[in-house]
């Protein structure tokens, strides 16, 4: 495992096989200077909303390229804050929640290119309910194994503090509600088996649909200009969620036991 990177069960392919040790170049030339991790959170959410600007006047290539700028500096901010032992609670809601605008105003550029508003704000909501899947099967992946869940740093109160908590409860909060309440509705529904439903298995079907392949394969059909093909690639998503789901509860229906 590259040194600084995120203890996780299961791991983004894309991330492994490149954007992580990319990332962590430019993490060890950064360990001397005084770039603090919020810094990069700043500089590539910045880049994101240049990357949008570029999609709404057709500087596909520019934009596709900046999105993946964009994914090696956003894994190098947590492995600089794991190595520096800088990780914050302020610095964890500013990244999930700027990532959200950011993505958010990528696909608004999408919708005003393509002209499909209502394909455009569908497609952003299937984006972020894979984001939150990514999050949320994890969380219950360790609690239905008895493992500890990561250590979150807790930072003194302040304004700042509060309102990126507050702005966190808008718009995630029902989201992770309303994934565990479905999971654990399926879970007593069928009589699942936990350790099948919320395996390795089941984790690897979103996670390798995180925000770095998203943001590759949006750079993907950038590239060559097909920025309204990219938001049917995100809607085939939702099918593909509910195939997800199809194939979770059938590998988990325990096998019936005979009698004697």
């Amino acid at each position: 495992m590259v040194p600084g990177a995120k203890a996780r069960p299961v791991h983004e392919f894309l991330n492994i096989v490149l954007f992580r040790p990319l990332a962590h170049l430019v993490v060890r030339a950064l360990l001397p200077t005084p770039v603090r991790p919020h810094h990069l959170v700043l500089f590539h959410t910045l880049l994101v909303l240049l990357a949008a600007c570029l999609v709404l006047v057709g500087e596909d290539l520019p934009a596709a390229l900046l999105l993946q700028v964009k994914t090696v500096l956003d894994n190098a901010d947590g492995q600089l804050a794991r190595l520096r032992g800088e990780v914050t609670e302020l610095g964890r809601y500013l990244d999930t929640e700027l990532d959200f605008f950011g993505n958010l105003s990528l696909f608004l550029a999408l919708g005003v290119r393509t002209g499909a508003w209502g394909m455009a704000l569908l497609a952003f909501l299937v984006f972020t309910l894979v984001q939150s899947y990514d999050f949320n099967l994890e969380r219950l992946y360790r609690l239905h194994r008895g493992l500890p869940l990561p250590e979150e740093a807790q930072d003194p109160s302040g304004p700042l503090l509060a309102l990126l908590r507050g702005v966190y409860r808008l718009l995630f909060l029902p989201q992770d509600r309303a994934i565990t309440a479905l999971e654990g509705f399926l879970l007593k529904s069928f009589r699942l088996d936990p350790r099948r439903f919320f395996d390795e298995a089941a984790l690897a079907g979103v996670v390798n649909l995180g925000l770095t392949t998203q943001l590759f394969f949006m750079g993907l059909f950038l590239a060559f200009h097909q920025p309204g093909a990219y938001l049917t690639f995100v809607l085939l998503q939702a099918l593909y969620l509910g195939l997800w789901y199809l194939w979770r509860i059938l590998r988990s229906i325990p096998s019936p036991r005979w009698g004697p």
